[in-house]
C-alpha cells in the first residue's frame, strides 16, 4: 500500500477518537516516511513531538497500524532534517561501498534472498545471517564445511554482499588458491631489488580489511609456509575483532595437512555444517531455477521429481539439468516437456554408473527378468495383469527393502502418483498374508535383489 494513502487511513481513524485540539497539535503534521524491516519511520515537525507521541499514544498509533497493515511495527519518531541527513548518508555510504563492492570479488548474483533455506542448510544459513548482521561479533571465526555444491560459497558471499550493503566495512572474498598466489608474489623483486612493494601489497591487502572470506582452505595442505602467513594473518585479523568466514570440504578436525594451531583456531567461533538437500528441497532449488530462468514452457510436476530424484545433491548440477532439458526442447523443435523428453534429455547427464548403483533401478531389473517382462514395461502406464502385477510387486520392494519415499518410488515408476505407489504397496501386503506363493516369490525376489 502506499504510505501517503495508508497514513491518510490512520489519520481519518485516529481523528475519531481524539479530540479536535489533540489531533491538531500532535497528528495533523505527522507524515509516514516509510515501513522497513518492521519498522514505522514517522516525521514529526518538531522535537517536543518524539517524546509527547511516544509517551501518551504509542499504544494507540501501533495498535491502528496493525488494524490498517495486519503487522507490528516499531515505532521511529525522526524530524525532516534528520531523514535529510540519512539520506546523505546514504548516499555516501552507496558511493562508498561500492568501491568496497569492486575491490572485494563479491558477485552480486548470491544473496539471502536467493538461497533457498531446507533442513539440510537451515542452521549454516541462519548463522551465516547472524555473522552478516554483526560482523565481527558473532561467532568469530565463521567456518562452514560440506561437499561441493551444496551453498557454501553462495552464503559467503551472500554475507559478504549483506556487509557491504549495509555498513562501510571493507569485505575481502578470495580463494585459497589465489591467497597461495598473493603469498608467493613476495618473493618476487621490483625493479629496486627488493620485495618491500610486494609485501606492502600483500598486508595491505589482507589485513587492512574489516572482513576476510577466504573459500577452500583445505587446499592450503602442503603449503606450509603459507599456512605460517595465515596463521599470522588470522590472528592480526582476529584480535583487531574484524570477522573471519572460512569454507571447506570437510571439517576442521579432518583437515589433516593444516597446522594443528590453525585447525584449533578454526574451531574459536562456530563451526557449521551443510547437508546434502533432501528431496523436497531438491524440488524447491529446481522450481526456483525455472522461476528465475523465465522460460517460456512450464515443466510438469512429475519432471521435477524426476530431476530431483535422479541428479544427485549438487545444486550445479540440478540447476544444469534444467538448462539442458530446456535447450533439448528447443532444439527438438519446442517440443513439449514431458517426462519421456526428460528421460531421453537427461540420459547422459545423469552420473555414470547411478543406473547400476540406484537400488529401484536395480528391484525393476530384477522383478522383470523374473516376471519376464521389460523394464519399460514395468515403468509404463501399461495397465494389462501380466504388467500390472509385477509393477506392483516392485512398488513394494522397493518401499520395504529401501528407504526411498512413495514420490520418489512413484517417480521412478514413469511418474506415477504417490497415492498409487500407497495403493500397490499396501495391495501386495495384504496378499502376502494370505497367499503362500506370492510370499515364496516375494522372498526369492528379495534374494535375488540382495539389497543391504
Amino acid at each position: 500500500m502506499n504510505v501517503d494513502i495508508l497514513w491518510s487511513n490512520f489519520l481519518g481513524q485516529i481523528k475519531d477518537e481524539l479530540t479536535s485540539l489533540s489531533f491538531e497539535t500532535w497528528f495533523s503534521d505527522t507524515k509516514l516516511y516509510r515501513l522497513h524491516n518492521g519498522k514505522a519511520y514517522i516525521i514529526v515537525p518538531m522535537p517536543i513531538h518524539k517524546k509527547h507521541l511516544i509517551d501518551n499514544y504509542a499504544s494507540l498509533i501501533s495498535d491502528k497500524l496493525l488494524a490498517i497493515t495486519g503487522s507490528n511495527y516499531e515505532l521511529v519518531l525522526l524530524l525532516k532534517e534528520e531523514i535529510q541527513e540519512k539520506e546523505e548518508l546514504k548516499e555516501e555510504s552507496v558511493k562508498t561501498t561500492s568501491k568496497y563492492l569492486e575491490n572485494s570479488n563479491l558477485k552480486d548474483k548470491y544473496t539471502f534472498e536467493n538461497f533457498i533455506v531446507g533442513n539440510s542448510n537451515k542452521f549454516a544459513q541462519a548463522a551465516s545471517l547472524s555473522v552478516a548482521e554483526n560482523p565481527g561479533n558473532m561467532y568469530n571465526p565463521l567456518f562452514i564445511y560440506g561437499n561441493s555444491g551444496l551453498g557454501k560459497t553462495h552464503l559467503m558471499h551472500a554475507i559478504g554482499n549483506y556487509i557491504v550493503a549495509n555498513t562501510n566495512k571493507k569485505v575481502l572474498y578470495v580463494t585459497s588458491d589465489q591467497f597461495i598466489q598473493d603469498f608467493v608474489g613476495i618473493n618476487k623483486k621490483d625493479d629496486n631489488g627488493t620485495n618491500f612493494n610486494y609485501v606492502d601489497f600483500f598486508k595491505d591487502k589482507y589485513r587492512n580489511i574489516d572482513v576476510l572470506i577466504i573459500d577452500d582452505i583445505q587446499f592450503l595442505g602442503g603449503a606450509t609456509q603459507t599456512q605460517q602467513e595465515f596463521f599470522h594473518t588470522f590472528n592480526t585479523l582476529y584480535n583487531d575483532s574484524k570477522q573471519i568466514i572460512i569454507s571447506s570440504d570437510r571439517s576442521p578436525d579432518d583437515l589433516k595437512l593444516l597446522e594443528d594451531r590453525l585447525r584449533t583456531r578454526f574451531c574459536w567461533g562456530l563451526t557449521v555444517n551443510i547437508f546434502p538437500p533432501d528431496f523436497t528441497l531438491r524440488k524447491e532449488i529446481l522450481r526456483k531455477k525455472i522461476i528465475s530462468g523465465n522460460f517460456e514452457q512450464e515443466i510438469p510436476d512429475d519432471v521435477i521429481e524426476y530431476i530431483a530424484s535422479n541428479i544427485g545433491t549438487d545444486v550445479r548440477q540440478l540447476e544444469g539439468s534444467v538448462t539442458r532439458l530446456i535447450a533439448y526442447s528447443t532444439i527438438m523443435g519446442g517440443a513439449n516437456i514431458t517426462l519421456d523428453l526428460a528421460l531421453e534429455a537427461l540420459k547422459d547427464f545423469i552420473s555414470k554408473g547411478m543406473g547400476e548403483k540406484n537400488d529401484i533401478h536395480r528391484i525393476q531389473k530384477i522383478v522383470s527378468e523374473y516376471f519376464q517382462i521389460s523394464v519399460e514395461d514395468i515403468r509404463s502406464k501399461k495397465r494389462s495383469s501380466n504388467i500390472s502385477f509385477p509393477r506392483q510387486i516392485a512398488m513394494y520392494l522397493c518401499r520395504t527393502m529401501t528407504s526411498e519415499s512413495f514420490p520418489k518410488i512413484g517417480t521412478e515408476f514413469g511418474g506415477k502418483d504417490h497415492s498409487t505407489v500407497m495403493h500397490s504397496v499396501e495391495k501386495i501386503e495384504n496378499e502376502i498374508k494370505v497367499n503362500k506363493d506370492l510370499a515364496n516369490i516375494i522372498e526369492k525376489l528379495k534374494k535375488d535383489i540382495g539389497i543391504v
